[in-house]
């Protein structure tokens, strides 16, 4: 298939390179307006939490799924809120923040006379305000914050000082600031992937890589700002092209030009040995990427607008890397590869002896070698069924200063974490808010409720009632809690609906993974029938689909272990555990997991089934294959997983989280999967691994395969 590719694209050179030279710098003189162009908006359309906050902010133009700021003071011992100079300073802070940031929604114990903003013991107390969204990404009021802490600064009532704190004051004092950023993060990954290209190939191919992966992202940059002209793209792909499309080009160049070397050293020379190593490795990443859209592309399945623009827009970065890889790596390999294979101290006329040997020990021993991998990857899923998907816990966000501070008193006073995020419940004319607010109080893990009056309050026929919950939000105890604030609210009053971040999240979760079966069923089958297409048997596909979800499930396990459990993030990070992970972590994770580790398979599989229909002897092809692929496929993940570190490097807790799963699964795929499960299990399946039959042979339009008698295995 593409050889006649091949040979067409070597005799139009000049033509091929220029239109890449064009579309490289158009790409990079463009990359400022594609990335601005990246829609901000994350919304669970039809949901009565989404709705909800969208109707809070609509006519409150605040508030809703934007968290609040709180001013948090403990009183000296002795010292009540109910005292008037401690009112006079409530009312004084309520004053000051509506000056600083206009358009605030705020109440206190001083306004209302409510308890809800006063602890058991009437120390502490605080005043909440709802400053309208900055011009920011997500919605969010870092800048509303910094503002409220500098007007504040210095600030005491009854001598206590008092605390601005609040999910984006919060993560205004995260350490590590604003982080490298996603140039600077790109460029460590260059870098490291750089360092082991040069231990791969020991020459100067070690830059070739790099040049495809650069032209590779710079055009799918510029493809993506085509496709924001018919549809919003969400900006987390902007993350993934930079990282993800780092490691994928990468990968797939690193392929073809071991393969071509590996031609030249059996004797083809000149353009024969990038057409042989086109028809053979170059076969193999066509269907590899193939199967890492698959896996983005399903997303679309969900039923939540941004993840399926990351679905159709995220499959743009493998297709793009294929293409370069199948028509502008031909040209250089062609036109400098000699030259750039100096001084060429590796030679690739024999497999690797460390891998070789390697594959010889787990062909002989694999009864031992599966059920070794097989323990350790049964642990990591049993860790992952316990994995909590919603927010992350908010004592994450900032281990000190101020903010920190006023969030410790809250949790001290037994008003709760769950504070920051209240609990916003809308109130039709037909229900009374007092009546409502009275109704929340009786649930269990909340701390009060209240029903301030006014205008900042009431507006537009609606109410809003605050229910201000004990528990975080992230933890079991505080998504139960919003579960039974939405029941109490319904049975208040008439048309009575639930919002707030907390809401909204939990109707993330249901969105995601309500739908979330039929995607795995999805790209099973899709990739599945491709597979079985590319290697023309039925076990060895369906092998590969079972190992990537159990990989996947692995890497779950990983992030539950080290983050939601905190046995690592603590130690590594300075991060407390997390109690759940961000809901759509886990969801990124499957679907470029699943692609990516795919990506090995099918290098593994491909050298194998090659080496099978040479020998017909299923051992000495899983000797072979792995001791062709072992380096490769190993040197390929850790490029990777170099990319994800770089990624992790931010300051942001959602990032080095979602950058763990995916560094981690790369490493165990690697390893314990490809390096040992896979190879055991062929060797298990002997020459099984190779039927396909007549009639779904006809229907996936290939040759049949059918079983051969047994070989004589001079591999064991």
């Amino acid at each position: 298939m593409l050889g006649p590719v091949t040979r067409w694209v070597l005799a139009h050179k000049r033509v091929v390179a220029s239109f890449w030279v064009l579309v490289t710098v158009v790409g990079i003189a463009t990359v400022g307006s594609s990335t601005r162009s990246f829609s901000k908006e994350f919304s669970v359309p039809g949901r009565e939490g989404f709705v909800t906050n969208d109707r809070i902010a609509r006519t409150f133009h605040n508030g809703g799924n934007n968290a609040p700021l709180l001013a948090v003071v403990t009183l000296p011992a002795g010292t009540s809120a109910s005292s008037p100079a401690v009112r006079g300073g409530l009312d004084l802070v309520a004053a000051k923040l509506q000056r600083a940031i206009p358009g605030s929604r705020t109440a206190s114990f001083a306004s209302t006379g409510d308890r809800a903003f006063v602890s058991a013991d009437g120390r502490t107390t605080f005043v909440i305000a709802y400053p309208p969204p900055d011009n920011e990404s997500f919605g969010t009021n870092t800048k509303a914050a910094k503002t409220a802490a500098t007007v504040l600064a210095g600030d005491r009532i009854a001598g206590a000082p008092v605390h601005v704190t609040g999910l984006d004051a919060l993560q205004n004092q995260t350490s590590g600031g604003s982080g490298p950023g996603v140039l600077l993060e790109s460029m460590l990954g260059g870098l490291g992937a750089l360092v082991v290209l040069a231990f791969v190939f020991a020459s100067l191919l070690a830059f070739v890589p790099i040049l495809m992966a650069i032209v590779s992202i710079m055009t799918t940059f510029l493809v993506l700002w085509g496709v924001t002209s018919f549809t919003s793209v969400s900006m987390i792909v902007e993350f993934l092209v930079a990282l993800i499309g780092l490691g994928v080009a990468i990968d797939y160049s690193l392929l073809v030009v071991v393969r071509w070397r590996e031609e030249r050293a059996h004797g083809n020379d000149g353009e024969a040995a990038v057409v042989r190593a086109m028809e053979t490795a170059g076969r193999a990443v066509v269907f590899s990427g193939t199967t890492v859209a698959i896996g983005l592309l399903a997303m679309i399945v969900l039923p939540l607008p941004f993840l399926r623009s990351i679905g159709y827009a995220g499959m743009l970065i493998p297709l793009v890397s294929v293409i370069v890889a199948v028509t502008l790596l031909p040209i250089v390999l062609a036109k400098v590869g000699d030259r750039l294979d100096w001084p060429h101290v590796r030679s690739d006329d024999n497999a690797s002896r460390s891998w070789t040997s390697w594959a010889r020990f787990v062909v002989r021993r694999r009864w031992i070698a599966a059920a070794s991998a097989a323990i350790v990857l049964a642990a990591l899923v049993v860790s992952a069924t316990s994995l909590e998907p919603g927010a992350a816990n908010v004592d994450t966000l900032a281990k000190q200063g101020d903010a920190h501070t006023g969030l410790v008193s809250l949790e001290r006073a037994g008003i709760g974490a769950g504070a920051l995020q209240p609990i916003e419940v809308l109130s039709p004319g037909g229900a009374n808010p007092a009546t409502v607010a009275a109704a929340l109080r009786d649930v269990p893990g909340v701390h009060g409720a209240t029903a301030p009056t006014g205008s900042q309050w009431r507006r537009a026929g609606v109410a809003i009632v605050d229910a201000f919950p004990v528990a975080d939000g992230s933890t079991s105890a505080g998504r139960d809690t919003i579960t039974n604030v939405r029941n109490a609210a319904h049975a208040s009053g008439p048309g009575v609906r639930v919002g707030g971040i907390g809401a909204e999240n939990a109707d993330f979760v249901s969105a995601i993974y309500g739908s979330f079966p039929e995607m795995i069923a999805l790209i099973a089958v899709l990739t599945f029938l491709l597979l079985a297409r590319a290697f023309r048997s039925l076990l060895l596909p369906l092998k590969a689909v079972v190992l990537n979800v159990i990989s996947v499930a692995a890497a779950w396990g990983v992030i539950t272990l080290v983050w939601q459990n905190g046995h690592g993030s603590s130690l590594l990070w300075g991060i407390a555990a997390t109690h759940s992970v961000t809901a759509w972590i886990p969801l990124m994770v499957f679907a470029f997991l699943f692609g990516l580790s795919m990506d090995y398979e099918v290098f593994i599989l491909s050298r194998m089934r090659e080496e099978f229909d040479r020998t017909g002897s299923t051992d000495v092809a899983v000797v072979r294959g792995i001791g062709r692929t072992g380096r490769l496929v190993t040197s390929a993940a850790l490029i990777l997983f170099l990319a994800f570190v770089s990624m992790a490097s931010g300051p942001d807790t959602d990032v080095k989280v979602f950058a763990t799963g995916l560094a981690a699964g790369i490493m165990l795929d690697a390893t314990v999967i490809r390096a040992l499960l896979v190879p055991a299990v062929v060797s298990l399946f002997g020459r099984w691994n190779w039927w396909l039959p007549a009639r779904p042979a006809r229907w996936l339009r290939v040759e049949p395969s059918l079983l051969p008698r047994v070989a004589t295995d001079s591999a064991r």
